[in-house]
């Protein structure tokens, strides 16, 4: 497929920029929990993608190794989607940085060394995934995620031209509002806080510091997250997948608002995988379109003002190199 193919028509021509997605996840190279399962099908994953409008992705990293990993994954797929990337440490990836061999300064420099690379290059369009959380502090302590995100946050404002940040928070709202205000103002693109599973209070406290909210199947799991779906501006407003992770479920309250959703392709059990075939249990970008009908249900609008806030939104904040392609 050369770079001149036309995205193909979707569902209502409705167009997606899936600004959260791991394509270097080895559930896309066909291993769950070490165990192989089935052949990489990531070009598959690609396709089904651009079947429904998502021709664009943000693939991020969590750590120094993935933001290198990232890069590579973008020059694959450059000619058969859009595809751009992130460099930063994940909270939970944040004791690698003090396991460094070399120490945690030769770390943090060569990710500043490799995000200014990368943006320069056209490659790299935000400084993440940065953040906190305290669900999972058996991964890292809170000092650990707390001094590692300072740090995270001084080397973007390091960065010229500065960069918007990739974002995560989870049960750590506010020490994550604290660390993160003071550097604001040196980082005139803002954020996003992803996969965001918070309060109302909460949405509207990050929305007040000009930072957007991005919403996955994560984000739809309670009735308290329909509320904040509900209340939350499409001003404000980012959709993602963060597959292989968060997909929609039936058990979530977001679910029974997939109603008027097309029907997604047939799932087998990763056992029993075919060519062609979506992995039951594990996420992918195609299915943004579930999203984008869930929050367009949740409040009560056509799916299509949904997806062109999210789509204005997106590339608003990470450029997504539309301009370069004069749209």
């Amino acid at each position: 497929m050369s770079s001149s193919t036309p995205d193909p028509p979707s569902p209502k021509n409705l167009r997606f920029a899936d600004v959260g997605i791991n394509l270097t996840s080895p559930m896309y190279q066909g291993i769950y929990y070490e165990k192989k399962q089935h052949e990489e099908d990531l070009d598959d994953v690609v396709a089904r993608a651009r079947e429904v409008g998502c021709v664009k992705m943000m693939v991020t990293a969590s750590d120094l190794e993935e933001a290198r990993k990232v890069v590579d994954v973008c020059v694959r797929f450059r000619g058969h989607i859009h595809t751009y990337t992130t460099a930063g440490v994940h909270p939970c990836s944040t004791t690698e940085v003090d396991r460094h061999p070399a120490g945690p300064t030769a770390y943090l420099t060569a990710l500043a060394d490799l995000a200014q690379q990368t943006t320069l290059a056209g490659q790299t369009i935000a400084f993440g995934e940065l953040g906190l959380d305290y669900d999972r502090l058996h991964f890292s302590p809170k000092e650990t995620q707390q001094k590692y995100f300072t740090a995270q946050l001084q080397i973007a404002t390091s960065l010229n031209p500065p960069l918007p940040l990739f974002l995560h928070s989870r049960s750590a709202a506010a020490d994550f509002e604290a660390l993160l205000t003071p550097h604001l103002p040196l980082l005139p693109r803002g954020g996003l806080v992803h996969s965001f599973t918070g309060t109302i209070p909460e949405m509207q406290r990050l929305i007040a510091l000009g930072l957007h909210i991005g919403l996955n199947g994560c984000s739809l799991k309670t009735p308290l997250s329909v509320e904040v779906v509900r209340e939350l501006p499409l001003s404000h407003l980012q959709i993602e997948t963060d597959g292989p992770w968060c997909e929609i479920r039936p058990s979530h309250a977001g679910w029974g608002y997939l109603s008027s959703a097309p029907i997604m392709p047939h799932a087998v059990r990763k056992e029993k995988w075919v060519k062609g075939c979506m992995v039951k249990g594990r996420n992918e970008p195609r299915a943004i379109l579930q999203v984008a009908y869930a929050v367009a249900g949740i409040k009560g609008i056509p799916v299509e003002e949904v997806c062109e806030a999210a789509w204005k939104n997106s590339v608003g904040m990470f450029g997504l190199g539309v301009a370069e392609e004069g749209k």
